[in-house]
């Protein structure tokens, strides 16, 4: 790898959308070093693999290290198979359930393959952090823990709103910023990125690398991206996420959904558009030069692109366009013949095994909230007659299948 850019050139770009840099005159001295040795800085993120799919949330930390593996620098992305089998209980009011082993080895092999959608695999180091855990000893356990203290923990804020609500800490809970850190020693990083409710811990790491004798690593924080709400952070408890693997269709639709408020925010954090550029979009739609929702296509369009290639893009696109701009009917609506005067569909279970939710008890929920419509209509009912004719079933806002009625 080779660093190109001047030390104040690659701050501007490394900045970009960070909530904090602790602190940013090392980084610009490390950056410099680099430029003089062309050594790359070494930069670390880690993820637990809690879940079988990233969301766009997630990417907000990819998105940071592409930005420094494309200025030449070595992007080491952690998965934390150790720690996820303790749970890190950031955010979390109660003590977070530990993983089994199998399904942090099956999370972990999805994590590998979604992440290359964005970064270069031929340039990304992937660790697991049970590769130096596993054989740590009890008594290396010991004395890790010995180098923090429990006033130090109790500073960070979930465990202090707990503790002052005599809600139950368990002792394994303070182990996890220990073994965050102690991944930042073993892995000898120069850079650490996390979002900003990481912060305890990724600063734990550069204490940490001080008392194994190491230079303390920098620490830059990203925001947490808001779901579709606006509001809330981007989770899938919330339903306000994005999934990377979802099918084009919805994550366009999803992207639509959202408000022109954020869609700069999502500019910022996801988009490969430089800031001059998304300023200019800003002062086109200010100055009615450019339309908001031609604008949101455009971001919809290239995040799509970017997990499932131009092509898929471009129909999810048109489809958007034909479905929900014309309010009509996709031309490729999936059609499913059923006898008419016949005993009434039981719809959770007729709607899972065509394909428009994942499960019975999603298609009650939505039934339940309103999200069906059969020609138009809002139909809250779990049954269904059928007579002669058609009928257009309507989940949410992306999902059709026409129901032909035969004798």
């Amino acid at each position: 790898m080779s660093i190109k850019r001047r030390a104040d050139e690659q701050i501007a770009i490394l900045k970009r959308g960070a909530v904090e840099i602790i602190d940013e005159d090392e980084l610009k001295a490390r950056l410099e070093t680099s430029i003089e040795t062309s050594i790359p800085l070494r930069i670390k993120a880690g993820f637990d693999p809690t879940a079988p799919d990233l969301h766009l949330g997630h990417t907000v930390l990819i998105q940071k290290l592409k930005h420094f593996q494309d200025l030449g620098h070595q992007v080491i992305f952690l998965i934390g198979d150790f720690t996820a089998m303790i749970g890190d209980p950031t955010g979390k009011s109660e003590t977070r359930p530990a993983l089994t082993p199998q399904e942090v080895i099956e999370n972990a092999r999805t994590y590998k393959e979604q992440i290359f959608k964005i970064l270069n695999p031929e340039k990304t180091i992937i660790e697991f952090n049970s590769s130096w855990m596993n054989d740590m000893s009890a008594i290396d356990l010991i004395r890790l823990s010995a180098k923090h203290t429990v006033a130090r923990m109790l500073e960070r804020d979930d465990f202090k709103r707990r503790f002052q609500a005599g809600r139950p800490i368990a002792i394994h809970e303070f182990i996890y910023p220990l073994i965050q850190g102690y991944d930042s020693v073993a892995l000898n990083a120069d850079v650490e990125i996390g979002g900003t409710d990481q912060t305890f811990n990724l600063l734990v790491g550069r204490d940490l690398q001080r008392e194994y004798g190491k230079r303390p690593q920098v620490v830059m924080t990203m925001p947490l991206l808001e779901g579709l709400d606006g509001v809330n952070k981007m989770s899938k408890s919330l339903g306000n996420y994005v999934g990377i693997t979802e099918p084009p269709r919805d994550m366009f639709g999803k992207l639509m959904s959202i408000s022109d408020e954020l869609m700069f925010r999502y500019f910022e954090l996801l988009s490969d558009k430089s800031l001059d550029e998304i300023e200019k979009i800003k002062t086109g739609i200010k100055d009615a030069r450019l339309n908001p929702r031609d604008v949101k296509m455009e971001l919809a369009s290239e995040i799509v692109m970017r997990f499932h290639g131009k092509g898929h893009a471009d129909e999810a696109k048109n489809f958007f366009i034909e479905t929900f701009s014309k309010r009509g009917i996709p031309d490729d609506i999936k059609e499913v013949l059923v006898k008419s005067n016949s005993k009434p569909l039981y719809l959770p279970a007729f709607l899972k095994e065509h394909g428009l939710c994942q499960s019975a008890s999603e298609a009650k929920r939505l039934i339940k909230q309103g999200a069906l419509k059969i020609d138009g209509n809002r139909y809250q009912s779990e049954e269904l007659v059928i007579s002669k004719g058609e009928l257009v079933i309507k989940l949410g806002k992306r999902r059709f299948l026409k129901l032909k009625a035969r004798d």
